[in-house]
């Protein structure tokens, strides 16, 4: 594995190597998955440019709107007290990826652009309607989270370009989030099924308003439930309710069936843990209310 290595200090002199290498260069952010590519031979890039000398990539501003520098690590957003609320579903997405060592360097961004389809943080970025940010040559350009994803490892980011930021609007009143993942193991462990949801309530605390649901390692790349989403809102959240949420979440779904499970095991996690995640929202909302 042989390949020269770039240390950029800015946003600027990184996005100029980007463009200058194209296909044949690599942003490094934490590294936790571009090296095992590379050791595996899956990736042979002529370049890596690394990105820890850039400053800035490593911010969270959550005054109002967030915003997430691309090398915010996984364990910054465990430690994060904003997010030990309603948004505490970030939290649960990262605290499950991998061991200590590998949340501690894991970058959000990195995770983002792997486009892993069970990756654990993104399905909760994508029930807060995140979009995301690449600067190239030609400036920036934001897409929606749910458009950046485009397949297993493939996304809508342009060669030339860095991802720098994650963003998306503080949640409404009466809102709350919440993520489980089914795996052999708590963490150290890819998911097998990974669900994430997002609900508002009306002023009762018995009705939806808004609903989010999204799924991972179910399909080529994390999804959105959007039937499902559409079900819930204006109705009564029953458990007869939540239980039909979950049946056209499952009826979104495209498993495989690999080492760690069957289909048919994915689509029933997917009945499973739909209505549990859902619950565990109306939960968190009707706390704050109390």
């Amino acid at each position: 594995m042989s390949f020269e290595y770039h240390e950029p200090t800015s946003l600027a002199e990184a996005v100029a190597l980007g463009a200058r290498f194209g296909d044949d260069g690599r942003f490094l952010a934490g590294g936790t998955d571009l090296i095992i590519q590379m050791h595996r031979g899956k990736l042979r890039p002529r370049h890596v440019v690394s990105l820890h000398r850039v400053s800035g990539l490593d911010a969270i501003d959550a005054n109002g709107a967030v915003r997430l520098g691309a090398l915010v690590t996984h364990r910054a957003l465990e430690r994060f007290p904003a997010f030990q609320g309603r948004l505490r579903a970030l939290v649960e997405g990262a605290e499950v990826v991998g061991g200590h060592q590998v949340r501690n360097v894991g970058t959000v961004g990195g995770n983002i652009v792997n486009a892993s389809p069970a990756a654990d943080v993104v399905p909760v970025l994508l029930t807060l309607d995140a979009s995301v940010t690449c600067l190239g040559p030609g400036g920036e350009r934001t897409l929606r989270l749910e458009d950046f994803l485009i397949g297993s490892g493939r996304t809508a980011r342009r060669p030339d370009e860095l991802l720098t930021s994650v963003r998306f609007a503080g949640l409404a009143p009466r809102s709350a989030t919440a993520f489980l993942k089914a795996g052999r193991r708590r963490a150290m462990e890819i998911s097998v099924v990974c669900v994430a949801g997002r609900l508002t309530l009306d002023a009762s605390g018995e009705r939806c308003l808004e609903a989010r649901i999204a799924l991972g390692a179910v399909a080529p790349r994390t999804l959105r439930a959007h039937e499902a989403e559409r079900f819930l809102e204006q109705r009564a959240l029953t458990a007869e309710t939540l239980r039909e949420a979950a049946r056209l979440a499952t009826a979104a779904c495209q498993p495989i069936s690999d080492v760690r499970a069957s289909a048919r095991y994915r689509r029933l996690l997917v009945e499973t843990l739909v209505p549990r995640v859902l619950a565990r929202c109306v939960e968190r909302v009707r706390e704050q209310a109390s």
